[in-house]
């Protein structure tokens, strides 16, 4: 007999057996129970979730002989045929092979007969999204007002594929990312069945590599347990599918947070000889700097993992880790950990990059939280003076015949504050000015602003409008954070005060954009040059010695 994996072998049979479903799974119970099932549903999610399963389940309960509080008994003809696929009540269409106009035309012809036994009769179209556009538009009628005894149960992993008109006819479930917790109790469970010894930490590796989906975790599994033939071990796991030792992490991570390069140096040498990816292992890190400072701002959350998906013992490692770290010191890593993937993902040679990001990240200075700096008496930077007067102690020789001297300082003549100058409304010129100031700090910001026609100021209100052909402007300068943005520019540079507004673009409009002010006054510094060199005396005697003509004025910039 033929050896069946072990994703099809513990496939779920019935709702109960589902693992991380349970909305959806309660929500069909309940449909079925007060009879309010829909005649369309769409099963939509990330693959390996349930989708087909829970439709064939679905399937079962509507055709079970046996069924006992709408759960099947998977032991009947109707059930065991669904099970095998070979049932001629429920149709399973694969909608990437059969995704034509013809195979729903056939499918709709199919629709009108009446099941064989029973009182459904179920159509599963997997991967729906598949289906080309006239396939959906013959399939939209059908959908819609199927006879009673039809049920369509849609699965796609791409539901934003499936045409509007398709969705509004179907009632959607969304499968969910499965967490890991779920994933790896199941897994553990999996191989007390196949009586496999397992570490804990080894399942939660394979969970991690699967990424919430269980069809994938179990097929990890499978081909872990060939490959160690027995028990399952975290080095043998991370072996056979090339992860990065946990172990290492936490160490490499250790030592990011206390700043100890020469730790890092030894770690990467570790990671060289191990051959290890440096983009998954700056993952990793950046996960586990992501869990830090979650766990940083809430500790509560170490006792539910409702965001963080770890096992029990490495989330007490990691609380340990960040005692004597600051959350902002955590966002410093984090910030250089996304550049340092980036810079990897781009570069000629991945693995220089990596090393040279992580002794950076090691070499970073520490950001002290100032409460804590305080309380410490200043022990992290220059001593901190408790107060305006000095002890000055003699030598020793003098101490008997000398009083000690107390030194005041002279008072200091602190500068009375520079008189704030009288806001005024901007000019075209001073408009100008303000875009080139920025040009050399955000060039693409830039070429959004200098395309706005500056209309005036009025009450230090600046008017700004786009031309029609730039009126898209319009919509991207009313998002909040482009106009927190331009505030922020105009109060640095003319001072808090200024206000300014985006018009809708207009036909007769008045005043010039930036740039066209821009390239105004580079022709009239040129026509003025160019006068300027025709009335030069050197020209003039030119002119009279060659009886000739000045037509062209060349720039030589060399």
């Amino acid at each position: 007999m033929s050896y069946q994996v072990i994703a099809r072998k513990y496939r779920p049979q019935s709702f109960d057996q589902m693992v991380g479903q349970g909305h959806i799974t309660q929500t069909l119970h309940n449909a079925l129970k007060n009879d309010r099932l829909p005649h369309a549903l769409l099963f939509t999610g990330l693959r390996g979730t349930g989708k087909t399963s829970s439709a064939r389940i679905l399937a079962k309960i509507l055709r079970c002989s046996n069924l006992q509080n709408f759960t099947p008994c998977n032991t009947c003809q109707n059930c065991l045929e669904i099970s095998q696929s070979r049932s001629v009540d429920v149709i399973e269409i694969d909608g990437a092979s059969n995704n034509g106009v013809d195979a729903i035309r056939d499918l709709r012809d199919n629709v009108m007969f009446m099941p064989s036994s029973g009182r459904y009769k179920v159509f599963i179209i997997d991967e729906v999204h598949m289906l080309s556009t006239s396939a959906f538009n013959a399939l939209l009628k059908t959908l819609e007002e199927p006879p009673a005894h039809v049920i369509f149960i849609l699965a796609t992993t791409e539901v934003h594929k499936i045409p509007q008109t398709i969705l509004s006819r179907c009632q959607r479930f969304d499968f969910r990312r499965i967490p890991l917790k779920q994933v790896a109790e199941y897994l553990k469970s999996i191989c007390a069945q196949e009586n496999i010894p397992s570490e804990e930490t080894a399942l939660w590796l394979i969970a991690r590599e699967g990424d919430g989906s269980m069809r994938d975790s179990l097929s990890l599994l499978d081909q872990v347990i060939n490959f160690t033939d027995g028990h399952l071990t975290a080095a043998q796991v991370s072996q056979v599918l090339g992860l990065t030792e946990r172990s290492l992490v936490f160490e490499v991570f250790q030592s990011l947070l206390q700043r100890q390069p020469e730790n890092v140096v030894q770690c990467l040498e570790r990671l060289t000889q191990s051959g290890q990816n440096p983009s998954l292992f700056l993952e990793d890190l950046s996960k586990m700097i992501r869990h830090g400072l979650i766990l940083k701002t809430d500790p509560t959350l170490s006792t539910h993992h409702g965001l963080i998906d770890l096992p029990d013992a490495e989330i007490q490692q990691l609380l340990q880790q960040i005692q004597s770290v600051t959350e902002a010191d955590l966002h410093l890593l984090f910030d250089m950990m996304m550049k340092s993937m980036q810079d990897v993902h781009r570069a000629q040679d991945g693995q220089i990059v990596f090393e040279m990001a992580l002794l950076r990240m090691s070499q970073a200075p520490r950001i002290m939280d100032l409460k804590q700096l305080l309380s410490t008496g200043g022990t992290a930077g220059a001593p901190l003076a408790a107060s305006t007067t000095r002890t000055i102690a003699p030598p020793k020789s003098l101490e008997e015949k000398q009083p000690l001297k107390t030194v005041v300082p002279p008072q200091s003549v602190v500068p009375p504050p520079p008189q704030p100058q009288p806001l005024i409304d901007l000019t075209a010129d001073q408009w100008l000015s303000f875009v080139e100031k920025i040009r050399g700090t955000d060039a693409f910001f830039t070429a959004k602003i200098e395309n706005l026609i500056f209309c005036g100021c009025e009450q230090l209100k600046i008017s700004l409008q786009p031309p029609l052909n730039f009126s898209f402007l319009t919509n991207q300068m009313q998002n909040s954070e482009m106009r927190q943005k331009l505030q922020g520019l105009i109060d640095s540079i003319f001072g808090q005060g200024y206000t300014f507004e985006v018009l809708k673009s207009r036909a007769d409009v008045q005043g010039e954009t930036a740039q066209a002010l821009a390239s105004k006054k580079r022709l009239e510094a040129e026509q003025k040059k160019q006068e300027q060199w025709q009335l030069d005396p050197r020209v003039q005697k030119a002119k009279e010695v060659f009886k000739g003509e000045i037509r062209v004025i060349k720039n030589d910039n060399h």
